[in-house]
């Protein structure tokens, strides 16, 4: 594990130093993530305050399969000992960040800069709250007098952005490369429902990568913006490193875990299909998908490993009644789960539990992802890994990142999954696949 770093380092404070304050007037989402420093951190959910986050007061970063308790530890040393005045709770400091699917993080391209584990408490942090905005200053060892100075100056520069919330035009996509062909996809496929029908498997996540190269740079603050006009009901997210020299960000439907108090929020998410042309063909699609035994079998795999997962933590565990999550351009099969725990956890200690879920990598959990590792030609990183926040209670929200892209320059690399089961078919599981390319490949066409 790497030391937490600081921004700053001053005699007169020890520890984590913050004040925030309400804005009389903040400018959109979008004009205040255009404004801020690398690495800059975009959070927007449903039910949640939408966050901007400007700036490195501390970076947490931590490899392997020790990483989720390496941050929790790093952080709750950090906010052990400090000055804190928020004036809300949505004003609150907050690491923001994510991991890597994999233990084995190799960090290779496209994911230069990403580590195992990396979470970072903003300089600057802009919360969006349903009662108005406020804003946030964070530093570390430093002089709280000099910290609220810094957030009279923070509020000066917000205050003089434009209001405009016009887009520029998708930058469009020149040439696409995919790394896995057809014929390779097939006998993938093929070699899973083997082993699935030999006894050795009962699911397996199986992803692809599509490079694409722009006609021009991506501006990641007007596409974190568009998807969150198409995909208002997602989770959307951007994660720099800490050059800003890319992004991975996405609009993902998909929650891990969030908890606040002892009460988790969950659900499985798993079955896909297509939207209809009309409302009669898209409700005929969504019945179809509820009786398909392919598609309620793979959905009944994640219900089931998710309650186990939980399980050793919960007092109780309740699961909702079966439903269709509609999307603009996909259909799935969702269940809520909610859970009271037995006692007090810290967010990241659930993460680790449920992650990854059979939805994103299979069942047995061990022999799935030895499949992913032998059988997928590219690097997931961070794709399908949990990604979110926390704060010094230890609650926090997190995704899985899926429905995602990296972009660096005039390169976006965009991943989509489908789960295989014994009665998997090579060919449909190919078509799901370019169905989920399209919420971010729609942003930059």
């Amino acid at each position: 594990m790497e030391p937490l770093r600081s921004e700053e380092a001053a005699p007169s404070s020890a520890g984590l130093v913050s004040r925030s304050m309400r804005l009389p007037a903040a400018p959109q989402p979008k004009a205040a993530l255009s404004a801020a420093d690398a690495p800059r951190r975009f959070w927007a959910a449903p039910d949640e305050a939408t966050v901007v986050g400007s700036g490195t007061a501390a970076t947490i970063t931590a490899d392997g399969p020790d990483r989720f308790r390496a941050v929790r530890e790093s952080a709750s040393e950090l906010f052990a000992v400090g000055d804190v005045h928020a004036g809300a709770l949505a004003a609150r400091p907050r690491f923001f960040g994510g991991f890597a699917f994999h233990d084995e993080h190799s960090g290779d391209d496209p994911w230069a800069g990403y580590p195992g584990a990396e979470f970072v408490l903003p300089r600057v942090q802009v919360t969006y709250t349903d009662d108005g905005p406020w804003l946030t200053v964070n530093a570390v060892d430093a002089d709280p007098k000099a910290v609220e100075d810094r957030l009279e100056t923070a509020e000066a520069e917000l205050t003089s952005l434009p209001t405009n919330d016009e887009y520029t035009d998708p930058p469009g996509v020149r040439a696409r490369e995919r790394t896995t062909s057809m014929a390779e996809w097939r006998e993938s496929v093929t070699a899973a429902t083997d082993r699935i029908e030999a006894g050795e498997l009962r699911k397996v996540v199986l992803a692809q990568a599509l490079e694409t190269t722009l006609e021009r740079p991506l501006s990641l603050p007007d596409v974190v913006a568009r998807l969150g006009e198409t995909y208002p009901d997602c989770f959307r997210f951007l994660f720099e490193p800490a050059d800003g020299s890319a992004g991975f960000f996405g609009a993902t439907p998909e929650q891990l875990v969030g908890l606040r108090g002892r009460t988790v929020e969950t659900g499985a998410l798993a079955g896909t299909t297509g939207r209809g042309d009309t409302p009669e063909e898209d409700e005929w699609l969504a019945e179809e998908l509820l009786a398909d035994d392919k598609n309620v079998h793979e959905h009944e795999l994640v219900a089931d490993a998710i309650r186990e997962q939980l399980a050793p933590y919960a007092a109780a565990i309740q699961a909702g009644q079966r439903r269709i999550r509609r999307l603009a351009t996909v259909q799935h099969i969702e269940t809520p789960i909610t859970a009271e725990l037995a006692d007090d956890e810290h967010v990241l200690t659930l993460v680790e539990a449920l992650h990854p879920t059979p939805a994103v990598g299979g069942l047995p959990p061990n022999e799935a992802l030895r499949t992913i590792r032998d059988t997928e030609p590219f690097e997931r990183g961070w794709y399908a890994a949990p990604v979110g926040w926390f704060d010094a209670a230890g609650y926090g929200s997190f995704s899985v990142a899926i429905r995602s892209a990296i972009a660096r320059d005039d390169v976006a690399t965009l991943f989509a999954g489908v789960g295989i089961v014994a009665d998997s078919d090579p060919d449909r599981e190919w078509d799901e696949v370019q169905l989920k390319y399209r919420p971010i490949l729609d942003e930059l066409e």
